[in-house]
């Protein structure tokens, strides 16, 4: 683990123990048999779990009744539901754990958010003088999910060398409005609760299932395109592939070129920090940049000594030409625009 992400990591374990240590101080159960029907339903909401693309996590529904908990219940009662409810997600069957420190991360980073959360929401309600204060209980489920996912993206950013901003729009904003329903929801229950009776809570029960509906099938789709696009990506490599044996088939002494130029182009966009786009336009075009030479007469191409000015006009024919050929591929990126142009002077 890099420096930085076990400076993360050794934050988020270290104040993770003490909500913990402060949780166990202060635990009371004002109605035990709420305190157990509301860790029995987060339990198996944490169990309706969806892996997340492109990491080595999971989402659960666990957090509708952690944020239920929030307003119904105090803090030690909404924290030991918390932690159960991180170690039933963690679960991957009998036996089969994740490694002791992704454990104590996530028990650690839900203590902390949990902690946050909840005496966000008790002081919030304190300063609005309202029981069901609407600002605050979305400002709650932004605090819940805040602390919730940017810890962890910022984990994944520090190991693995990638943006926190790329990581955690991919993988975690997107379910970000579920947070904030829920949270509305949290407190519509809440305030059914105070009418009727605490049992009106398991009408969350049904919103908890469209939730988790919701999570499978977006993700379900989310897959579906990036099979896709992968799918695209192997077709328009071997079409690059195939085109540039065409262009060494055409002419002998390219090959060593292309290779050269492919490798000097994408050192120098990693260097300027392109767009992905722009880089595998790159990648593209330094390979095919030459492809208009197959309409060039090959007694010009393999000619050793100086063209004649007509046979000069002849050859600059070629990037037109191979932007032409190009266009017709449609590649997902902007390699046309390069092959017509990598000849022009820099004033153009």
């Amino acid at each position: 683990m890099p420096k930085k992400a076990l400076a993360l990591f050794s934050i988020v374990c270290l104040c993770g123990p003490a909500a913990l240590a402060y949780g166990v101080y202060s635990f009371h159960a004002d109605n035990l048999f709420k305190f157990i029907a509301y860790l029995v339903i987060c339990m198996l909401a944490s169990r309706l779990k969806v892996r997340l693309p492109g990491i080595d996590g999971s989402i659960s529904v666990n957090f509708l009744f952690i944020l239920l908990g929030i307003v119904e219940l105090n803090f030690s009662q909404t924290l030991a539901i918390g932690c159960v409810a991180t170690l039933a997600q963690l679960y991957r069957g009998w036996g089969n754990w994740p490694k002791p420190k992704q454990i104590i991360f996530n028990v650690c980073n839900a203590s902390n958010t949990i902690f946050i959360s909840y005496f966000f929401y008790q002081y919030g309600q304190a300063f609005t003088h309202n029981n069901y204060s609407l600002l605050v209980l979305i400002l709650t489920g932004c605090s819940y999910f805040l602390g919730n996912t940017l810890p962890v993206a910022a984990i994944i950013c520090l190991t693995d060398q990638k943006k926190l901003r790329d990581v955690w729009k991919d993988c975690f904003f997107w379910y970000f409005p579920y947070y904030l329903v829920g949270a509305l929801i949290s407190g519509l229950v809440s305030w059914t609760n105070q009418k009727v009776g605490w049992q009106t809570s398991l009408l969350a029960l049904p919103a908890m299932f469209v939730i988790y509906r919701s999570y499978r099938l977006y993700l379900t789709k989310l897959e579906n395109e990036k099979q896709h696009s992968e799918a695209m990506a192997g077709l328009h490599l071997r079409t690059i592939e195939a085109l540039a044996m065409a262009i060494e088939a055409k002419d002998q002494t390219t090959h060593d070129h292309l290779q050269r130029v492919r490798v000097y182009a994408i050192e120098l966009a990693k260097l300027l920090d392109l767009p992905f786009d722009e880089v595998e336009a790159l990648r593209a075009a330094a390979l095919l940049h030459d492809i208009g030479k197959l309409a060039v007469p090959e007694h010009i191409i393999s000619k050793p000594g100086r063209l004649t000015p007509e046979e000069f006009e002849k050859m600059k024919i070629h990037p037109v030409v191979g932007a032409e050929i190009l266009e017709r591929v449609q590649f997902p990126y902007p390699v046309v625009p390069i092959v017509r142009c990598h000849h022009e002077k820099w004033d153009g």
